[in-house]
């Protein structure tokens, strides 16, 4: 009962993890900091931003995925 359950919430975070990794926007888009724009608005404050957010959001559901996936090998 309980590996089923795990699963259920792996298949989740899987696909959860899919649709955040394809809103995040390209690292192309960042080349415009060579050439000084990293000190705009965006560039100090991209915790708070949703690109900073898809980012923090990503490594946690990168965790689970990774914990998640040792216990459902274990079990």
């Amino acid at each position: 009962m309980l590996k089923v359950i795990l699963s259920v919430i792996f298949v989740l975070i899987c696909l959860a993890l899919i649709v955040i990794i394809l809103l995040q926007e390209g690292k192309s888009a960042g080349l415009g900091s060579i050439s000084g724009m990293a000190d705009t608005y965006w560039g100090k404050n991209k915790g708070r931003s949703m690109e900073g957010t898809l980012e923090k959001v990503t490594k946690a559901a990168a965790v689970l995925f990774m914990v998640l996936a040792v216990a459902l090998n274990i079990l």
